[in-house]
């Protein structure tokens, strides 16, 4: 009979598990914002348990968390516009150098696809020209539209959620308790863990992104690379990218260093550099700062990275660790699961 129930709970799990990633992935307009919102919310839940205690009403606290919010959105865009007119005052000797290159680089592609450039048309133009090439760069450009418009959703629902949760109209420590663990005692102490986890992450995640980008400007104004304040925001951006962020930010800045730096040992010397900056904060000082939290192996990193990255893209690999956090914790409060959480550790 043990046998028998064993069978159909395996059965079981075998259809639950790819049935929920199925539903994951289709209704991921809801659940990217959901899950972006309860991370945030419990990165202010001790501020707003802090009001609490104060006697401060509960919309007075939303209302100061959103202003929080607002600040942080408008410094954004600052920075944004920033990097923008930095980018818009590239001088015409840059523009030169940099079209060269590039028509360097796409010549052995020119040659390959057979393109023949017109009369005093470059190489790069006539790649560019090429009807099928023309056709995928108008497609992108449709596609990174649709792309803004669905971060934009995704903010706004991001931000509604957020409201939602703090204001306790949805309570997700009662949500735990209901559901999972049955028991007040443990959704509280789980609920306050995983609090406490989240947190110290997200704050020494930024805090090592921020520092990531200030290393990449100062190297880019060190070595005269152009366009230091972009870098040094590409390079903070893309950090949220688990393990895979600081590698796109390390090979892309390198690409874009050979237009200056040429093959010399000015550009190894840069390419050290920025290496290096990298490891210090994401190969020494981050596993530091975040000790024991998580206790999470590396393999389970890249399946998770894979896993998350597969049902809700870029999204996904940005949320990875903190859900595989969560789902960890929950795992190690029960027998029949705690066995798959220490093989995860």
């Amino acid at each position: 009979m043990r046998k028998d129930l064993l069978a159909i709970r395996k059965l079981l799990l075998i259809i639950v598990v790819p049935l929920v990633m199925y539903l994951l992935n289709l209704l991921s307009l809801i659940f990217i914002p959901l899950t972006f919102a309860l991370f945030a919310a419990l990165l202010f839940s001790p501020l707003m348990r802090w009001f609490k205690r104060k006697g401060v009403p509960n919309f007075v606290g939303v209302i100061v968390v959103l202003l929080i919010v607002s600040i942080g959105i408008k410094g954004t865009y600052e920075m944004v516009q920033l990097t923008g007119k930095e980018l818009a005052s590239a001088d015409d000797d840059f523009r030169v150098k940099f079209e060269d290159r590039l028509n360097d680089v796409v010549t052995p592609i020119v040659d390959l696809m057979e393109i023949e450039p017109q009369e005093g048309e470059t190489k790069l133009h006539a790649l560019i020209s090429d009807e099928k090439i023309s056709a995928n760069l108008f497609g992108n450009v449709g596609n990174g539209l649709n792309m803004t418009k669905n971060i934009v959703t995704m903010v706004l629902m991001t931000l509604f959620f957020m409201v939602l949760l703090l204001a306790g109209s949805v309570n997700m420590q009662k949500v735990m308790e209901l559901l999972i663990f049955k028991q007040q005692h443990a959704s509280v102490k789980t609920f306050r863990q995983v609090e406490k986890d989240i947190f110290k992450f997200i704050i020494v995640k930024f805090l090592l992104s921020f520092l990531t980008g200030v290393g990449f400007s100062l190297a880019c104004y060190a070595f005269d690379v152009s366009f230091p304040i972009f870098w040094g925001l590409f390079a903070f951006l893309i950090n949220f990218i688990q393990m895979i962020g600081s590698v796109i930010s390390v090979v892309v800045l390198t690409i874009f260093a050979l237009v200056e730096l040429n093959l010399t040992g000015t550009l190894l010397f840069f390419i050290i550099v920025i290496s290096g900056v990298q490891a210090l904060f994401g190969g020494i000082i981050e596993p530091i700062l975040m000790g024991k939290s998580f206790s999470i192996n590396t393999v389970t990193v890249l399946v998770m990275l894979a896993l998350w990255g597969f049902i809700w893209g870029i999204p996904g690999l940005i949320l990875s660790i903190p859900l595989t956090a969560l789902i960890k914790k929950i795992m190690e409060k029960f027998p029949g699961t705690a066995v798959y959480a220490r093989i995860m550790s």
